[in-house]
């Protein structure tokens, strides 16, 4: 082992949190947090991340702190890396960890263009299958990419074979960008027929750089909690477009009740809003927190106005192709400070 690898696994294993497995290499590849007191105290929600563009990596880390710090959940923040262990996005084929799926009670994926190994894969669908509730976040309308000659039995999951796990599991594929992208950012609109949903208690002042995605039709079963509101520039103080990309406003989360074989319903929820730089809203952290609460079925116990307050420093990258930050280990966010 050179100097450099001794260095690193040095550094992950001091920096592995309480509770986390350290019996090899592959699990210090991932962060978990206890949770403790606080309404979610007994459910594991497991976030996913691995995308190349919207900061996925440093999104979800923050959510699953503002979780298990706030609220009392257990959180296992799972990520694409490299041979090194490091956090790369750019990796497509290795999310190591996702067995931690079997006992977990809610998944939130944010994944772009993935191609995982069968054995991976099939903690995923299982999951999925069970018809345990899941949270989707922007690119996981378009998660998974199989080539066209693909043998895998997951095949039928990629993103542009009859809109794939998007359009069948979350109501949704991979359509455009409806807004212009890095131009046009992303106003949340309440639905007057969403109001009093408590996913929605306390949400106000949703806003995110992203631009709007496009929508082309959402299943019978779905909800619309959020419409996106075109802005013409990339601050909270711009304008809507006085345009047709707000007439009507796209969806930017629904959430479904998804008949399953055995006549049950799963609870799910997709958002196309939910960069790094769109969890600087605190209504959109708070969006984000009361879907957990109403997906695994505590929607009861929604405060009124949740602490969503940011967990440690957070100064999230812009999206953007190729600008993630090299060298970080997944240790890196294990602290609740």
């Amino acid at each position: 082992m050179n100097l450099f690898m001794m260095g690193a696994s040095l550094l992950l294993i001091s920096a592995l949190p309480t509770g986390m497995h350290s019996s090899s290499s592959n699990e210090r590849t991932w962060v978990n947090h206890a949770g403790g007191e606080g309404p979610g105290q007994g459910k594991h929600i497991v976030l996913i991340a691995g995308d190349e563009e919207y900061r996925s990596e440093e999104a979800l880390p923050q959510l699953a702190k503002i979780l298990s710090k706030h609220h009392g959940f257990e959180t296992t923040v799972l990520f694409s890396t490299n041979e090194e262990g490091e956090i790369d996005p750019e990796d497509q084929g290795r999310i190591l960890g996702l067995h931690q799926l079997e006992d977990a009670d809610m998944m939130v994926l944010f994944t772009r263009f993935r191609r995982l190994p069968d054995e991976d894969m099939k903690y995923i669908v299982d999951f999925v299958e069970s018809g345990k509730p899941l949270l989707g976040i922007r690119t996981a309308t378009h998660a998974f990419n199989y080539e066209k000659d693909s043998a895998s039995p997951y095949a039928s999951w990629t993103w542009n074979k009859n809109g794939g796990f998007g359009r069948e599991v979350l109501g949704e594929t991979w359509v455009n960008h409806h807004g212009h992208h890095g131009r046009e950012s992303t106003a949340g609109v309440v639905p007057v027929a969403a109001r009093a949903h408590p996913i929605l208690r306390g949400v106000e002042g949703v806003w995110g750089p992203t631009d709007v995605y496009g929508i082309r039709d959402l299943p019978e079963d779905s909800f619309v909690l959020l419409e996106g509101a075109v802005l013409d520039g990339m601050s909270p103080e711009s304008t809507p477009v006085q345009n047709s990309k707000n007439e009507p406003r796209m969806p930017i989360s629904w959430l479904r009740n998804r008949p399953m074989p055995d006549g049950g319903r799963q609870r799910i929820i997709c958002t196309t809003i939910g960069a790094a730089p769109d969890f600087e809203s605190e209504g959109l952290r708070r969006f984000f927190v009361n879907s957990c609460y109403w997906a695994v079925g505590l929607e009861e116990s929604i405060p009124e106005r949740g602490l969503v307050e940011l967990v440690g420093v957070y100064e999230p990258s812009m999206f953007g192709f190729g600008t993630y930050r090299k060298g970080i280990l997944p240790a890196s966010h294990s602290t609740l400070e």
